[in-house]
């Protein structure tokens, strides 16, 4: 299954696309794919509703041809996000790899959908992107022991797009990355929601980025240093997750930063896919 909300900004209804691609309107059994949804068996009700044939078909592609593709999880709680989870982007980041998860946080606010512009702030000059896997929670995560325990708060995955903006981050950060993360409109997610059951296994799939046509990002997630279940795991000793919140788990090389990719300008077009999530597309526009 893979899941979508479609409508305008603030309007959108949940949706669900079954194996054979057809769409079906999912408000009979939800009002929102949030936090309620997520905590409360909405997978297992979305199956069943699919197969007593309760649900309406639609005949929408969902392409971003008909209605708008929202983001496919309603605004999350929180947005909790892992910085350097990659060793070859700590490297281009000019650090060693970490030897525990780097948490920073993004404001809600910066989730928008998957094919909706990106917003370039005010005296930006270093808009940069990072396509990343995005796990989203399903359980109450709090003190977990183990990793087996982690994955099974995981509800489901979606692509990712941790935009930032480098000169903020960085050089007026006040020692924490906030300042370049929490732009509005800095965290495309979608298109699709994929039960987690349903896509298999996260350490194992294939990311890539390109602007105007040109490849940037090209990896795995294999090649994490902290694999999904732990960063939950591991988050779960700091801060209690919630159904609802979205992880962002880290970005591989490839980003603007490194210095061999202009940075992000007016008019320039991201392309961000992970293999069995989808593809998103985002066109920059000044603020």
């Amino acid at each position: 299954m893979r899941f979508l909300r479609l409508g305008p900004v603030g309007a959108e209804r949940p949706h669900v696309a079954d194996e054979q691609g057809r769409l079906f309107d999912l408000s009979t059994v939800t009002a929102d794919i949030d936090a309620g949804f997520l905590g409360g068996d909405g997978f297992a009700r979305t199956r069943a509703a699919l197969a007593a044939g309760e649900l309406t078909e639609v005949h929408d592609p969902a392409d971003g041809t008909g209605l708008r593709v929202g983001a496919p999880i309603a605004r999350p709680g929180a947005v909790l996000c892992i910085g350097q989870n990659y060793a070859a982007h700590a490297a281009e980041s000019g650090s060693t790899p970490p030897e525990v998860p780097i948490l920073f946080l993004k404001h809600p606010n910066t989730v928008v959908g998957p094919y909706d512009d990106v917003v370039i702030p005010r005296g930006s000059t270093r808009t940069d992107w990072e396509v990343e896997l995005g796990a989203v929670i399903g359980r109450r995560a709090r003190y977990l022991d183990s990793a087996e325990q982690a994955a099974e708060c995981v509800a489901g995955f979606v692509v990712s797009n941790d935009v930032s903006e480098r000169a903020f981050q960085i050089e007026q950060s006040g020692g924490q990355w906030s300042k370049g993360k929490c732009h509005e409109t800095f965290n495309p997610v979608g298109p699709w929601l994929v039960p987690a059951e349903d896509l298999g296994d996260p350490q194992r799939l294939g990311l890539r980025t390109r602007v105007n046509g040109q490849a940037r990002q090209e990896s795995s997630t294999a090649d994490m240093i902290f694999a999904v279940a732990e960063i939950i795991r591991h988050l779960s000793q700091y801060v209690t997750l919630e159904p609802g919140d979205l992880v962002n788990t880290g970005t591989p090389e490839g980003v603007a930063m490194s210095g061999r990719f202009p940075y992000l300008a007016a008019g320039d077009v991201m392309e961000l896919e992970i293999d069995g999530l989808g593809t998103q597309r985002q066109r920059l526009r000044a603020a």
